[in-house]
């Protein structure tokens, strides 16, 4: 892929067109010749140019009329055309620069003039071409921020990041790399390419610029992986692996977060795309400079969160069973309470008292009746549903919450663990404790259930009609 300057020239003196070629192409730049002007508006508009050497007379093509055509594509409205002729200079000028044209060279040329104004005009091309770009960038990194600051989570401001820079530079390539210095593997936390994909495990040695930027700090840009040096150990390996590798230029851009492990942001193009350059490597920068204010206060608050969900957690479990405690229990007691209460909907509450525990600790030991808990409170989890509620009540006591359950569904329900609970080895391996247990059933509504309390003295009466008929049972 050629990175110089790529010139048109369209002109029906193939003598002329043929040292027009060479004298520019001995100056550095990718020249493609259109003899006699014909097929000029299919190549322009095929491939990318930097400038356009046009002849005004020509035997089957207008040079003047094609140059008004070119004008009025909005692709090529910016294109900087040079005018060749050997009309004369003043009618050929006024006449050309009217349409639009950059300039008017007159045949026969002076070589040095010639490359001195194709020298220009590429200059000045080049130059409004990057400022309608970075004003463009500009655009793009206001939306691409206001985007990231709108979001609370860094995973979401990481995929943010690679589809919005993705679509700023239309590339399909662009993805996030965590890891830090020395480490033989990096996470993929967002690619844009995959959307769905997220912390899949890559090996770094495969990804050498990567590694640099990571152990260097700095950014690494390469327009030609199949040359630069920094590739060539893996190359060797694709081509033991006979593995095409489609990636043409790579731009890699650490940035560190407090706290956390460095990010790449990892930027490629294949073969058949213009390589990333200087300014994509600075709107890059930008962003990513940009974001690491907003990830990090996502990360703070990501942070303080957890650890609000950890205290609260703290706070409301039961610290031997892992069971809500019974502070929690009266809590969404009383909201489950509301709620069927406020949407006429029924609820069930299931009190579970482990029978003779006292003998279990008595003969046992206190070690082994703590270990039958925890292996009860386990064995309620496993059967209970997502919106059910297993709490440690008190003691050998445990409760169960069953919102939309009704009488029948609470029977079955307490059957099912009075099975499971006396077919279940407790204790420790080798040395089984059979045990069973006593359920006392309340549902509502129930004229007798006013509120939560209501509810746990029904159940708690039940339970004790279960324990005075023989244990192992329900009672309801």
């Amino acid at each position: 892929m050629s990175l110089a300057p790529k010139i048109l020239v369209a002109d029906d003196d193939q003598a002329l067109s043929r040292t027009l070629s060479w004298i520019l192409k001995d100056n550095g730049y990718d020249v493609v010749t259109v003899p006699g002007g014909e097929g000029v508006m299919e190549q322009l508009m095929a491939d990318p140019f930097d400038l356009l050497l046009l002849d005004i007379m020509m035997p089957k093509v207008d040079g003047l009329q094609l140059l008004e055509q070119v004008k009025a594509e909005p692709v090529l409205a910016d294109l900087p055309v040079l005018m060749i002729s050997s009309m004369q200079p003043e009618e050929a000028t006024v006449k050309s620069l009217g349409l639009g044209a950059s300039d008017f060279i007159a045949k026969p040329f002076r070589v040095r003039e010639l490359l001195a104004r194709v020298k220009a005009h590429l200059r000045v091309g080049r130059e409004l071409n990057q400022a309608r770009a970075e004003a463009h960038s500009r655009t793009e990194m206001v939306d691409i921020l206001q985007e990231v600051t709108a979001s609370l989570k860094p995973d979401e401001i990481y995929q943010i990041l690679v589809r919005r820079v993705a679509r700023g530079l239309r590339i399909s390539k662009c993805s996030i790399i965590i890891a830090n210095s020395g480490d033989e593997v990096g996470t993929v936390v967002a690619a844009n390419e995959n959307p769905m994909l997220s912390n899949l495990q890559v090996e770094l040695k495969r990804y050498p610029e990567i590694s640099k930027a990571i152990q260097s700090g700095e950014m690494v840009h390469v327009r030609d992986v199949l040359t630069d040096p920094l590739y060539e150990d893996i190359r060797l390996e694709w081509e033991a692996e006979g593995v095409m590798v489609p990636t043409r230029s790579v731009i890699a851009i650490p940035f560190k977060l407090r706290d956390t492990p460095t990010g790449v942001f990892f930027l490629r193009t294949t073969a058949e795309a213009a390589p990333l350059n200087e300014q994509d490597t600075r709107f890059a920068s930008q962003v990513i400079q940009a974001a690491v204010a907003a990830l990090e206060k996502a990360y703070d608050l990501e942070t303080a969160v957890m650890g609000q969900e950890q205290m609260r957690r703290l706070a409301e479990t039961d610290p031997l069973t892992e069971a809500f405690n019974r502070r929690a229990l009266v809590e969404k007691l009383a909201q489950e309470m509301d709620r069927a209460q406020r949407y006429d909907t029924i609820l069930a509450c299931l009190m579970i008292d482990i029978d003779n525990f006292k003998k279990v600790n008595d003969t046992y030991g206190h070690l082994i009746g703590d270990r039958i808990l925890r292996q009860m409170a386990n064995l309620l989890r496993r059967e209970q549903r997502a919106v059910d509620i297993v709490a440690r009540y008190g003691g050998e006591e445990f409760v169960i919450l069953l919102p939309e359950t009704g009488v029948t569904g609470a029977r079955i329900f307490a059957e099912r663990i009075l099975r499971r609970v006396s077919g279940y080895e407790f204790g420790e391996p080798g040395h089984p404790v059979h045990m069973t247990t006593s359920i006392g059933v309340a549902t509502y509504p129930d004229e007798r259930i006013d509120d939560g309390d209501g509810m746990l003295r029904l159940a708690d009466e039940n339970l004790y009609k279960a324990k005075n008929d023989g244990r192992n049972r329900f009672r309801d």
